[in-house]
């Protein structure tokens, strides 16, 4: 196990490259390929590995035009082969399917000498099935959401009232982003909002005091007001579900169905078990001066993490391997989180009264799937049970 502390101020698409120079500093005997999510994709990264000989796959993101490309690819040649099929995380959900495949493009990748070169590099293009019903589903919800924050909007740009043009357009162009650095800000994923100024004008109060004449015109201002034009964007169900990894390991030396299993084995187990870190087991605030004190609460703070990850993994295992499963969160399921795990004994209660000077004992809320997972882990399920007649003098019955 090899324990690194990097800078957070930093990107990681920075930072992944520093920490896979210490690693080859230290060595990677016995590694086969580093996985790693979309922040550490970049060209840097890409360069170094293929440098190196390293086998890397990481996630690209939603915004490179390379994964918008191989996106439209996957969707104009359906239907592509079938990488991974796994049942259901319930006994009522269907059968969860990728298909892919891969595919070679030129991109650019920069080396160790600050050398930006044309490489042929691999791309897996897999459509998830699951991952398709989550986003339109969120999609759906999302467009009615943001429809009614568009439609705030529209009202309190409209309200406002400008004396002359030159206020109306910066205003107008201030709504558009433009005079800004840097990339123009899109506020609206589902609406395409475009603004025009138009001349107007409005009533306003009298200059004299007293009652008007039945003949006088009510009293009117010239200004400019900003207009609001909205459409709704198409978002097409073929549209979701696509992922795309990038990768350096060849296609001899790895399947498709390989190079997947290692991406989602990744999310599977180290990000779930930093969300935990970062929430149920938050460490409280503390001051460490020294960097060696840091370095040591963070490497208990990993090895709690690892027992956390074992006992997922064991227990998840064991539920395969015997064909078992345990109440999770929405029903019976056989992959359950270890949070979940720990959660399922928060009922069980060990309770000691003594009456006259007799002790007697009693232990509520073991269920069957408590012993399982005690031969899931190997640990002595006798530790669940009551306690002997003869120990404590009386026999006492698990209610």
């Amino acid at each position: 196990m090899r324990l690194g502390l990097r800078d957070g101020t930093r990107s990681e698409s920075v930072e992944t490259p520093l920490a896979i120079e210490e690693c080859l500093a230290l060595g990677l005997e016995g590694v086969r390929g580093l996985v790693a999510d979309s922040k550490a994709s970049s060209r840097r990264t890409l360069g170094l590995c293929l440098e190196h000989g390293i086998g890397f796959v990481t996630l690209v993101p939603r915004t490179c035009a390379i994964r918008q490309e191989l996106a439209a690819w996957g969707r104009e040649h359906p239907p592509l082969p079938l990488v991974v099929e796994k049942p259901g995380r319930t006994q009522d959900e269907a059968p969860r399917r990728w298909h892919g495949h891969s595919v070679l493009r030129q991109v650019a990748v920069e080396y160790s000498d600050g050398r930006v070169a044309q490489e042929a590099l691999r791309f897996v293009v897999v459509h998830s099935s699951q991952l398709a019903q989550q986003q339109t589903q969120t999609s759906a919800a999302a467009q009615v959401k943001e429809a009614e924050a568009v439609a705030d909007h529209i009202k309190r740009v409209q309200a406002r009232w400008f004396a002359c043009l030159p206020d109306a357009e910066a205003a107008l162009a201030e709504y558009e982003g433009q005079g800004r650095r840097g990339r123009r800000p899109r506020p609206w994923r589902y609406h395409a909002v475009r603004y025009r100024s138009v001349a107007d004008t409005r009533r306003t109060r009298r200059a004299r005091r007293g009652r008007p004449a039945k003949m006088d015109p009510p009293p009117l201002e010239s200004g400019y007001r900003l207009v609001v034009e909205v459409e709704a964007l198409a978002n097409p169900e073929a549209d979701n579900g696509w992922t795309v990894l990038a990768t350096t390991v060849s296609a001899e030396g790895c399947a498709d169905a390989e190079l997947l299993q290692a991406y989602q084995d990744q999310n599977a187990t180290v990000e779930h078990g930093f969300r935990w870190i970062k929430n149920p087991a938050a460490i409280a605030p503390v001051w460490l001066e020294k960097p060696e004190r840091i370095a040591a609460l963070a490497m208990l703070t990993v090895l709690g993490l690892l027992v956390y990850s074992v006992i997922q993994r064991q227990v998840r295992l064991y539920l395969r391997t015997h064909d078992q499963q345990l109440p999770g969160n929405k029903g019976l399921t056989a992959t359950p989180t270890a949070a979940v795990v720990l959660a399922l004994f928060a009922q069980v209660a060990l309770v000691q009264l003594w009456i006259d000077e007799q002790e007697v004992v009693q232990l509520s809320g073991v269920q069957p799937h408590h012993l399982l997972v005690c031969d899931a882990l190997g640990l002595d399920s006798s530790w669940y049970a009551v306690p002997s007649a003869r120990k404590y003098g009386r026999d006492i019955q698990t209610p």
